[in-house]
């Protein structure tokens, strides 16, 4: 399996930063209002004529990485997705992804049964795959029998299972120490490790390409849950929360 060649450059929007000290690299959010999208990022999408996305399985990404805190408010993580430029203005398409990510809450992307909808977690989704486009007609069905917990319990492991969507949450006290996250992405299967542990197995199912390599942190709040509840907002930040990142230093 290829090790990830990572070349990236910053994006920042609103209050966010970035700043390199010898082979770390921080993320920084210092502080934002929930009037303004503040998101310090770093990715690898290649623009020549238009937005590329540059990365395919078989690959192994390899990057350690610690937070500022176990309480930061918005969202923030590393790994491969289909969509870097994610901004109040910038509609999301149908999402590929495959990453650790991080949301506080009373955000709520509640999208693996059992697994919380906020939290650090190892997690893949790709609604982009043929059946998962196929589904698209019975969304509204799907939604209204979710809100029986019976129902819900029947029909999403289907939809989940369709949306190539897996999830395993992590120990918040992870965050403030340095740690080494790894994802292996094949075709048919994907592996997340900490610490060369795995923590999560997915053997027969994995997101497609292409994507880039993302990491961030940014003030963003989202709920969005198989019941058909919806809403985007914005956290105030009061204080710096950060991410750090050893060994990926943006281009000049």
């Amino acid at each position: 399996m290829n090790e990830a060649n990572l070349q990236v450059k910053p994006y920042l929007t609103g209050t966010g930063r970035i700043e390199v000290r010898g082979d770390v690299t921080r993320l920084i959010v210092p502080q934002a209002a929930h009037t303004q999208y503040a998101d310090a990022q770093l990715d690898d999408r290649l623009v020549v004529h238009n937005r590329s996305l540059i990365h395919r399985p078989p690959l192994r990404l390899t990057i350690r990485a610690r937070f500022s805190d176990e309480s930061m408010l918005g969202t923030a993580g590393f790994g491969f997705w289909n969509h870097p430029l994610l901004a109040p203005s910038n509609p999301v398409p149908l999402p590929r992804a495959i990453w650790f990510f991080y949301a506080s809450p009373p955000s709520h992307m509640d999208l693996a049964m059992d697994v919380p909808g906020y939290g650090w977690k190892a997690a893949m989704i790709d609604a982009t795959r043929l059946g998962a486009v196929a589904m698209a007609p019975l969304a509204l069905p799907v939604v209204l029998l979710n809100r029986s917990e019976r129902w819900y319990r029947r029909v999403w492991p289907f939809v989940q299972k369709n949306l190539s969507i897996e999830e395993r949450a992590l120990p918040l006290d992870l965050l403030p120490e340095w740690h080494t996250y790894s994802i292996e992405w094949g075709s048919d299967h994907a592996r997340f490790m900490v610490d060369d542990q795995i923590v999560l197995d997915c053997r027969d199912r994995a997101p497609r390409g292409p994507m880039c390599f993302v990491a961030w942190v940014d003030n963003r709040l989202a709920v969005v849950t198989p019941t058909g509840s919806i809403q985007f907002g914005l956290f105030d930040v009061n204080q710096p929360q950060w991410l750090e990142l050893e060994g990926v230093t943006p281009l000049e």
